[in-house]
């Protein structure tokens, strides 16, 4: 019997330790998986230098509205001697980084149309294209309330151009499937894909079966976007979904910004980028996944106060994980414009 008890002993100390053994590396594991799943934390700084790991990180800069025409090209040609460089000679260096450009452009790079918009219209000199290539921007998002300022006739020019440039193009396109399939861009292995809507300016805009427009959508097409959501994720191992909505001038983001990201998200995008206010406002996390609701303007002539010649740089690195797409860092960097609408980076 007391040959027996130690047997028993014996026993249950070995099945108690390796309980207590069992149980320290579940939790090790559960902290792994969280740290893993849980989303990066988002810096602020002063520098665009991406970490030392270029083979292995697909790096990733976005800005929010460029406008190179009105006061930005009266500084063009008196400052800059008609060089369209000029508004990006203090930010391009630290921009050329990145493996992908990302901005929205406003309005229409062409010499053809007519006026069609109010007295807000834009058109920007063909020229533009050698300032955009020179900053390293090789994506540009034209689902936005200006890409119709000088017609159907303008907008078709432009994706001429861009494509002649070299350069890719989101939420337009001479088509339907065009303006709402996603963009796909595939780096160092990484399929990086891009939807780009609007739902401001008009239906009449909306790409048809047949015919050039951008991605225009309404509060009616949310089911619709869904599935395109859906059904690009499928296609990409790591989805951004742009915006072009809100306010101007608000420093929050409407009701319509906020309920369309957590949609997107939901859908299957990993990020969501906003833009139109010309302010900066707030980032928001949600579902593990990051939103900002608007990046400000990046080049644009409203110098009538220092909110709208701010504006922000979000700057991504993406990296491969056991076969999982996930963000190795995530930083918010601060913009300010100076007297002839250049933009640097500062610290505030």
């Amino acid at each position: 019997m007391e040959r027996l008890n130690k047997r028993t002993l014996s026993a249950l100390l070995i099945f108690f330790l390796s309980a207590l053994m069992a149980g320290a590396c579940f939790l090790i594991w559960q902290e792994k998986k969280e740290a893993d799943n849980a989303p990066p934390n988002i810096s602020e700084n002063t520098s665009i230098n991406f970490q030392n790991s270029r083979k292995e990180t697909v790096d990733i800069i976005m800005v929010g509205d460029i406008m190179l025409n009105r006061g930005v090209e009266y500084m063009i040609n008196k400052e800059g001697k008609g060089n369209f460089k000029f508004p990006f000679l203090r930010i391009a260096d630290d921009m050329k980084a990145a493996d992908l450009l990302i901005g929205n452009l406003e309005g229409p790079v062409s010499d053809k149309g007519e006026k069609v918009g109010s007295i807000y219209s834009f058109r920007m000199n063909p020229e533009s294209i050698n300032g955009l290539g020179y900053a390293g921007f090789n994506v540009l998002l034209l689902a936005n309330n200006h890409a119709f300022d000088y017609g159907r006739e303008a907008l078709e020019d432009t994706l001429k151009r861009l494509k002649k440039a070299g350069m890719s193009y989101s939420g337009a396109g001479f088509d339907k499937n065009e303006a709402f399939s996603p963009l796909i861009k595939e780096i160092k292995g990484i399929k990086i894909g891009f939807l780009d809507y609007t739902n401001l300016g008009s239906n009449y805009w909306t790409a048809g079966e047949e015919s050039s427009g951008i991605a225009w959508i309404s509060e009616n097409d949310i089911e619709e976007i869904k599935k395109d959501i859906e059904k690009a994720k499928q296609q990409a191992d790591f989805l951004i979904v742009f915006l072009h909505a809100g306010d101007e001038y608000q420093a929050e983001p409407s009701s319509f910004q906020i309920s369309f990201a957590k949609v997107a998200i939901d859908s299957g995008a990993d990020l969501v980028v906003e833009h139109h206010p010309h302010v900066v406002q707030g980032s928001e996390e949600y579902k593990n996944k990051n939103i900002f609701y608007s990046l400000g303007n990046f080049i644009f002539d409203q110098g009538f106060s220092e909110e709208t010649m701010s504006g922000q740089i979000l700057k991504i690195s993406l990296y491969n994980s056991s076969s999982t797409i996930r963000i190795k860092e995530i930083t918010a960097l601060n913009t300010k414009m100076n007297e002839f609408f250049q933009p640097e980076i500062v610290n505030q």
